[in-house]
Formats: C-alpha cells, structure tokens, sequence
C-alpha cells in the first residue's frame, strides 16, 4: 500500500515520540482516538460513577453500625438530695457501640438496586455512542486525506502537462514556429497550475492536521496514514446491478444495535423503578437496631467505683424494633409519584425523538449515497469521454489543426472530470461505510 505522508512546514518541532514515519491504518487511527479522546475519557468517568451509585445502594441492605466514646464536664452550684446547693464538679465518661439494620423499607432499597443497575447500563451505551461519534468523524477526516491526496495528484498532472507545453513552444519559438505571446500565455497557464498545486497541498496538510487533532497527537509531523486500495469498491459501484438497501431495512437492523436508542430505552425503564421508588413512601418500614454501652462517673466530693468496676456495673444491652407508618406528609408522596410519571412520559418522548433521529440519519445518508453513485456513473463516462477528446485535441494541436487555447481548454475539462470523479468516488466510499456502519459493521476501507 502507498503511503500518504505529508509535513506541515509551519511547525517548528516534532514529539519525540513521532520522530520516525508511521503509516496509520484506518482502524489503528480509530483505536487510537477512542483511547485518547476527551469525551470519551469523560463518559468513562460517568460510567465509574454510576458504578459506583450501584455499589452504594447495594451497600443499604447491609447494617449501619456506629461506635461512639463521650466525654462531659459539669461545673458550679447544683442541688444535693439534701434539698440544698452547693459546688461540686463531676465528670462522665459514655462508651456506646450500636446497629441498624432495615428489614422493610417499601422495597426502596431494592428498587434502587435495579434503578442504579439500568443506570449504568444507560452510561455504558452512552459510553459506546460517545466511540461511534469518534469512529465517523475519523473516518470522515480519513477519507477527506484521501480525497485531497487525490486532487493534488491531479494537480500535480496538470503542471506535468503544462511544463511539457512550455517545453515544446519554447522550441518551436527557437524554430521560429511559434510567438513570444504563445509562450508567455503559457507559462502564466503553468504558474497557474502551480499555485492550484499549492493550495492542493496546503489542503492535504490541513486534513492531515484535523485528523491528528482527533486523535489528539501533539504533532503532525512525522504522521502518515495507508493508502488503501479501493479498486473493488470502484468497480462495485460501476456495476450496473449494483443497489443499496433500503433505509427502511437499514432502520430495521440499526434499532436494535445502536447505543444510542439502547441508552433511552434503558432509561425509559429506569423511570418506572423511579415511580416504585417513590410509592413506597406510603408504605411502612421497619429496621431492627441492638445496641452496647457503658460509662464512667465521678464527682468532686465523692469517692467513685474505680475505672473497670464502673465499667463492669453499668454496663447495658438494648434491641428493639422501629416501625414508622406515614399518616399525612402534605401530599409530598403523591406529588413525587405524579412528578415521576411525568418524568416517564418526557423519557417516552426523548426515546421516540431518539429513534425519529436515527431514522433522519439513515435516510440522509442513504440518499447521499444513492446521489454519489449517480455522481460516479456519470463521472466516469465523463472522465472517459474527456480522455478520448483530450487525446484527439492533442493530437490536432500537434498537427497544427487546433490551437494553444483549445488544447488548454480541453486540457481543463479532463482535469475537472478526473476531480469530479475523485470527489465521487469518495463520497460514495463514505457513505455507504456508513450505511454498512448503522447494520453493526466496522468502518473501514
């Protein structure tokens, strides 16, 4: 395979790490961008986080368990069993150890499980949708090297052409054959081709650019991508039996895989957990709780058990029961439950946005494939028409029966045919990669 390399002149160094040429692949440089790219490091953030969500809620099922050691100093006048007041300082020590544990919580903790868990799964297909965004736009990038590679490769024929014409006139002009003015309109048509070239290179630099920038390298330099042949794709599309599939197939097969519509769906389901969630605040709950603790007291004045034997003595136990009924909560509950089916009936709403979208995508996509097949049809007849009448005008201008005007017009229209052609023949590569790429395969060429 050929490889494209191309410099941008106006950067002044290279990562070491691009110092020696490598030609990427289509799939090596959508690897690398999905490794590297912002947004997605950004949805895999997300996603940890909703992992984590679920690992909290599934933690709820577990006790609460809590240890606390207090300690309080009282100090001045206070009432003795005497009935009369005196000063006197005392100390207390409190050690306690307690547990909590839910026994029924109107299902909410359950809820919540499956809630987090439809969560995380909505941020994975977020995850993949966040690669597929990546995926086209590299290969949109890649093709457009290709394309612009192309082009300055005509124009690079084009200034072949024309230095070979200056070359003959300016010897037919030492022959006396030809007119200074033959030759100096001739080499403004050259310095023309030149500048075409330029620009078409200047092209091919930016492209390259924007692709490198994708896959977020610190440099252009020293990057390169493979030349893929597309041969077989050329005669597929000249193949007169040739035919897409419908966008209504295509819809059909993308509805099932895409991330995207699979990320609302999920989320459509989530909405009812939310509902469940938030009814079960008409419901009792119930936690079990058990609890130790013991503590040290002194008083000034008096003499106190020592340390262990307090400890010892007023050592306590303690279980119970907590059952909590709602009565009356200001409508709050029947506000969250009617809040929540609004919520479901906006992600109903957003899913059917979702697939409607999909579909707009699948059938701008399809016809503008069906239009670059019909573009590189046409293209190619033209291109071959142009090669039959570039030769004849050649070969009339060489006899003298044509003139330098009608050579370089005629010349022009090749040109313009081989570009057209170019152009078509990569939007069709594009487009149906795409159409392949909403049926769940790979993009590549």
């Amino acid at each position: 395979m050929k490889a494209i390399t191309i410099f941008s002149a106006f950067l002044l160094t290279a990562a070491p790490v691009f110092a020696q040429t490598k030609t990427w692949t289509l799939r090596e440089c959508i690897d690398y961008a999905i490794d590297h790219n912002i947004q997605v490091k950004q949805q895999k953030n997300t996603t940890r986080q909703q992992q984590i969500q679920l690992d909290d809620n599934r933690g709820n099922h577990l006790p609460t368990v809590d240890a606390s050691i207090g300690q309080d100093f009282s100090f001045g006048r206070g009432l003795t069993a005497q009935n009369t007041y005196e000063n006197s300082n005392t100390s207390n020590t409190s050690f306690k150890l307690g547990a909590s544990v839910p026994i029924f919580m109107g299902n909410k903790i359950v809820n919540a499980v499956k809630l987090s868990q439809l969560n995380l799964d909505a941020s994975l297909a977020d995850l993949e949708k966040a690669k597929d965004d990546i995926r086209t736009q590299v290969a949109k990038a890649y093709v457009q090297i290709l394309y612009d590679m192309e082009v300055s490769d005509v124009a690079q024929r084009q200034i072949a052409i024309d230095s070979a014409q200056v070359y003959r006139l300016q010897r037919m002009l030492d022959a006396g054959k030809a007119s200074p003015a033959e030759v100096s309109r001739q080499k403004a048509t050259l310095a023309q081709s030149k500048l075409t070239a330029t620009n078409a290179q200047n092209n091919c630099r930016l492209s390259l650019l924007t692709l490198s920038q994708l896959l977020e390298l610190p440099t252009p330099e020293g990057f390169a991508i493979e030349r893929p042949d597309i041969s077989s794709i050329a005669v597929a599309a000249n193949d007169a039996s040739c035919t897409l599939p419908s966008p209504d197939l295509i819809y059909s097969e993308a509805i099932g895989i895409k991330p995207q519509v699979k990320a609302e769906q999920l989320r459509l389901s989530g909405t009812e957990y939310n509902i469940k969630i938030a009814r079960a605040d008409y419901l009792p709950s119930l936690s079990f709780s058990a609890g130790l603790g013991t503590n040290y007291y002194t008083t000034s004045g008096f003499t106190a058990d020592s340390f262990g034997k307090q400890l010892k003595n007023n050592f306590s136990q303690y279980l119970g029961l907590n059952l909590s009924i709602p009565i009356f909560n200001h409508f709050s509950t029947r506000n969250k439950i009617r809040t929540a089916k609004i919520d479901r009936e906006n992600q109903m709403l957003r899913l059917e946005n979702t697939k409607k979208d999909l579909y707009k995508e699948i059938q701008q996509v399809y016809y503008n494939a069906v239009a670059s097949l019909c573009k590189y049809t046409s293209s190619l007849e033209a291109k071959k028409s142009n090669d039959d009448a570039f030769e004849l005008t050649k070969a009339k201008y060489e006899n003298g029966k044509a003139t330098l005007t009608e050579f370089n017009e005629q010349k022009n229209n090749l040109l313009k045919a081989e570009s057209d052609l170019v152009q078509a023949k990569y939007e069709y590569l594009y487009q149906t990669s795409l159409l392949d790429f909403y049926r769940g395969r790979q993009l590549t060429f």
